[in-house]
């Protein structure tokens, strides 16, 4: 469901317009004290509810002209959604604790059914995990995986970067708004990804253009729980025991999916968190054949 051609506000279609949708939603996240657990509780009790059944006509029409403005302000076109409830919105989403309702998207929609991986760890990597990543990624991309992961610096730029020049697919999951980039320096990376591949953004353009980066810091954790319910699996280059990492360690957990851990993490004696998540199910990888086993075998 695109959002935005040529013409911003020629969108509409008989069942559901994307974007009085869009601006319900814009309009839900601006309310004080709005969180993505929230905003999902507000959906959990009724069946086909729509950000538009929340949310006043004049609100959503309020709305829907300062999203306009944004949009056309940051020259944002192509722009798609993905709703809760329609055809294409993963249901691999609904795995989640607290599903997305909406999010939105620029780039090659179809990536996102492609058998996937989440490559993540720490933005501070060593010379040796920027190794270990080419090498994981490597594997990966000859299996025929889409490296998914956050455009953060450290390990997700290597993963990225890699799978380019492998000429393999890759998604990149951002926690910011499609207006911005991430850090800065990795502007024309996250360009060429939402021009020749996927970008996906859960943020509120309008929340975050209105608050502080002390607030919209908490926008980043949340995206990781997205990319691991997202992908088949996620695995952890490195990681300190604060890395924000640890988020996307709990939901893979959580919903069901795999998670690798580098043996390398284990060797490291200041850090407790890789023994912590062994007991609790996630795989040690001392060798691609502990990834390639498990993932051809979920495949098979």
């Amino acid at each position: 469901m695109n959002l935005f051609s040529s013409e911003l506000s020629n969108i509409f279609d008989n069942v559901v317009s994307p974007l009085h949708e869009a601006s319900a939603y814009e309009a839900l996240w601006n309310r004080e004290g709005a969180t993505f657990k929230k905003i999902s509780d507000k959906f959990k009790d009724a069946e086909n509810v729509r950000p538009s059944d929340l949310v006043p006509e004049s609100e959503i029409e309020e709305y829907k002209e300062k999203l306009l403005k944004l949009l056309r302000e940051y020259k944002i076109n192509n722009l798609g959604i993905r709703l809760r409830g329609t055809l294409d919105y993963p249901e691999r989403l609904t795995d989640d604790q607290n599903p997305l309702e909406l999010f939105y998207f620029q780039g090659l929609w179809d990536l996102v059914f492609s058998p996937s991986v989440a490559v993540v760890g720490s933005r501070k990597v060593s010379e040796e995990g920027k190794r270990r990543t080419r090498k994981i990624v490597k594997h990966l991309v000859e299996d025929g995986f889409t490296i998914v992961s956050g455009l953060a610096e450290g390990v997700d730029t290597e993963a990225h970067t890699t799978a380019l020049k492998l000429n393999g697919r890759t998604i990149g999951v951002i926690g910011t708004p499609l207006t911005e980039y991430y850090p800065k320096q990795n502007k024309e990376l996250q360009s060429y990804i939402r021009d020749n591949f996927l970008l996906i953004s859960q943020v509120p353009f309008i929340r975050y253009s209105n608050q502080s980066y002390k607030y919209n810091r908490y926008f980043f954790p949340e995206r990781n729980k997205t990319m691991s319910a997202l992908t088949k699996a996620t695995i952890i280059i490195e990681a300190s025991d604060t890395s924000g990492t640890l988020t996307q360690a709990r939901a893979a957990l959580q919903q069901g999916r795999k998670l690798f851990i580098l043996n390398s993490c284990f060797e490291d004696p200041d850090i407790r968190w890789p023994a912590m998540y062994e007991k609790k199910g996630a795989i040690r990888v001392r060798s691609y054949d502990d990834i390639r086993s498990v993932l051809m075998e979920d495949i098979a």
